[in-house]
């Protein structure tokens, strides 16, 4: 039966082919041409143990809802929405009173970082928050942060009183009217490359008269007009190099009317007049044809424009570069270095036993961007949970970002594979006990428990029908995307119906033990069938519409589980991926035997990661594009993570999928570039 197995990678414009176990099929991906690590802006139960031999509990399928934040203690106000001098923009923001009567303004430190364009330096301590804005690196401003919910909040009020913001509130909205800035200079230098980055540098800097809020933003791929041949008869070669990529500086300022005219885009050259063919054949022939110039780089300032009281400077960046942009005062000038090299080291204590790392780390001569969250799971309140999109049921996908604030996590990272198309799960999924989706392909994963405790390894799930007569049939799929041939199961964790994914399916409803009804599939998406909420569904494909013949109505059947290795049934929380990287600290990457394509495992893409340490910390990683190149083959995430000190790791689904989430905005990557995914690994902080 075809499928079409999202087994990796998607971001781009090209095509992969993915090895089923029976089949290969096309499948749609995008990859990473160029998706540099954003620095300075960022775009933010109860558990028992059950042995998996023994026929599953029916419990209450879990359907996480739309979760709202609990009250907050000491909180006057507070709200998810700021307006900054007049756009309205999703913020969480607190009040709380203060001394004299006053109030203090607490603004979560995602939303900081992201629409003024602050600096965080490094810190030991969670409670307080060095900056760096138009100030002083050496001498930078601590704000004291306070955890509440799923948010650490700054407390604003003395450095908005300094900058000479104006504060109130309006309802939901934290109104903030900052001063009116003007832009005096714009001014391009060219950087000598060091001898550790030979990719040619630009600098360019933007003098301000005053402080004021700016952000940075990635766009898309900048598609090259190619010039004509001027000989009708020579085809027009195709660019080699990879395409510049759009970055855009938006200031809370006005522009000098100088400064606009001197980067407005100029019209394109009329191109040259071309001989007719038949003068041209009367023409004598040279006996060689003179080489054509080469074409002028593009200018790396693109435009500047102001619209709605902000300044707009648009850019184009080669492939291999990206903008690195850092403040200064004296006189406030934002500088933005154009370099292989943006990543800004960075080893911040977010929250008691949640830790922020970035830098470089070296591969041979190779030097990747990594991203990572360090996390103490032993810690007190600090656990880990799967989640996944849709409140519904297992089909649908959403940015990184807005599962993760549904469910209340302070952080998180994108988890395992699906298919993009029907936006189903490849992969298992599994949450206090109770499977949402069941492993394919003997792929690698990773299950945990509430205590700190990790298990990494290649995982199948076994179920069985049986039937009061002892006969004995295999259930292949439980809650999946990926369609073959066979049996597979679907519980009302799926959703409340089920829809054919293949014809002339045969469907049999189990409700408290015993098959009730069977149904005619019939063409593939066009019958939904209802979900029992005491019982499944059995779907019955290809060669295995024989054993409907062996089930009649009536029959009584049950099912036996179990996992194979066994270890994975003693963990109430699954998230599966692969290919499984590293045991015992030895690389045993084996992406052939996890069914993998060959384009998969030698594609260089952005990858996700999840790993534990020999101390037991636990450290989820997102590795971007080398400097000056792409980001690593599997073979060199293997090499990454163990150079990172990884005992065990496993790859995670990657390329525009790897998200990394940190207090309401992500840490490694403009949020426009993050597609939508259908799980992920939820960390979760305990109210105290």
């Amino acid at each position: 039966m075809p499928s079409c197995c999202q087994s990796g990678i998607s971001d781009g414009f090209s095509t992969k082919r993915c090895a089923n176990a029976n089949t290969k099929d096309k499948c749609r991906f995008f990859r990473a041409t160029v998706s540099p690590i954003l620095l300075t802006v960022l775009c933010l139960t109860t558990t028992c143990a059950t042995n998996a031999q023994e026929p599953p509990k029916k419990t209450k399928p879990i359907l996480i809802s739309q979760s709202s934040a609990p009250p907050l203690k000491g909180v006057a106000s507070s709200g998810n929405q700021i307006s900054l001098n007049g756009r309205t923009l999703t913020a969480t923001w607190l009040q709380r009173p203060g001394k004299s009567g006053q109030v203090t303004t607490h603004l979560s430190d995602g939303a900081f970082r992201q629409l003024i364009g602050v600096n965080f330096l490094n810190t030991s301590n969670s409670a307080k928050q060095p900056i760096q804005w138009f100030s002083s690196v050496t001498k930078p401003l601590v704000l004291s942060t306070r955890l509440l919910g799923a948010y650490r909040y700054l407390d604003i009020s003395n450095f908005a009183q300094t900058s000479g913001w104006k504060i109130r509130t309006n309802g939901n909205i934290l109104v903030i009217a900052t001063p009116k800035a003007q832009i005096t200079n714009i001014v391009q230098s060219q950087e000598r490359p060091e001898a550790s980055t030979p990719l040619q540098q630009t600098r360019i800097f933007v003098d301000l008269d005053r402080p004021t809020p700016w952000q940075v933003a990635q766009g898309s791929i900048i598609k090259k007009i190619e010039t004509p041949s001027p000989d009708p008869d020579t085809p027009t070669p195709k660019s080699t190099v990879p395409p510049n990529r759009e970055w855009t500086i938006t200031l809370d300022g006005i522009a000098a009317p100088v400064l606009i005219e001197r980067y407005t885009p100029q019209p394109p050259a009329a191109p040259p007049t071309l001989l007719p063919n038949l003068l041209k054949q009367l023409l004598p022939v040279t006996p060689t044809q003179p080489i054509p110039p080469a074409p002028a780089p593009e200018p790396l300032i693109q435009q500047v424009e102001v619209v709605k009281n902000q300044t707009i400077i648009s850019l184009s960046v080669p492939f291999g570069l990206s903008p690195q942009v850092s403040t200064v005062a004296n006189p406030n000038r934002l500088i933005i270095n154009i370099r292989p090299d943006p990543l800004e080291e960075r080893d911040i204590t977010w929250a008691p036993g949640l830790r922020w790392r970035q830098n470089y780390v070296n591969l041979g001569t190779e030097r990747f961007p990594v991203v990572w969250l360090e996390v103490n799971p032993r810690k007190i309140g600090l656990t880990l949970k799967p989640m996944w999109a849709s409140p519904d049921g297992l089909a649908g996908t959403a940015p990184l970002i807005q599962t993760a604030q549904r469910y209340l996590a302070v952080a998180g990272i994108n988890g395992g594979y699906f298919n993009r198309n029907n936006r189903l799960p490849l992969g298992a999924i599994r949450r206090d006990n109770q499977w949402l989706s069941g492993p394919i392909l003997n792929r690698g994963a990773i299950a945990w428990n509430d205590s700190g405790q990790f298990y990494f390894g290649r995982l199948t799930l076994e179920e069985t029908l049986i039937t009061a007569n002892n006969q004995r049939l295999p259930i292949l799929f439980l809650n999946s995307g990926y369609v073959q041939s066979g049996i597979a199961r679907y519980t009302p964790v799926w959703g409340a119906t089920y829809t054919p994914l293949t014809d002339n399916e045969i469907i049999l409803v189990v409700q408290k033990d015993q098959i009730t009804q069977q149904l005619p599939g019939g063409k593939v998406g066009e019958t939904a069938v209802p979900i029992p909420q005491d019982g499944y569904l059995l779907t019955l494909r290809a060669n295995a519409v024989s054993a409907a013949s062996q089930l009649p109505l009536g029959s009584a059947v049950r099912i036996s589980s179990t996992t194979t290795p066994t270890d994975f049934s003693r963990y109430p929380h699954i998230i599966g991926a692969g290919p499984l990287l590293i045991q015992n600290r030895q690389i045993v990457l084996d992406a052939k035997a996890e069914k993998f394509s060959n384009a998969f495992i030698a594609e260089k893409a952005i990858r996700s990661g999840i790993c534990t340490t020999a101390t037991g910390a636990l450290m989820i990683t997102a590795v971007h594009n080398r400097a000056g190149g792409y980001g690593p083959t599997l073979a060199e995430h293997a090499q990454l993570m163990q150079q990172m000190g990884c005992v065990d790791a496993l790859n995670l689904d990657g390329g525009s999928s790897t998200s990394l989430y940190l207090g309401g905005q992500l840490l490694d990557r403009s949020p426009s570039t993050a597609a939508r995914v259908h799980n992920g690994i939820g960390i979760f902080l305990k109210p105290r």
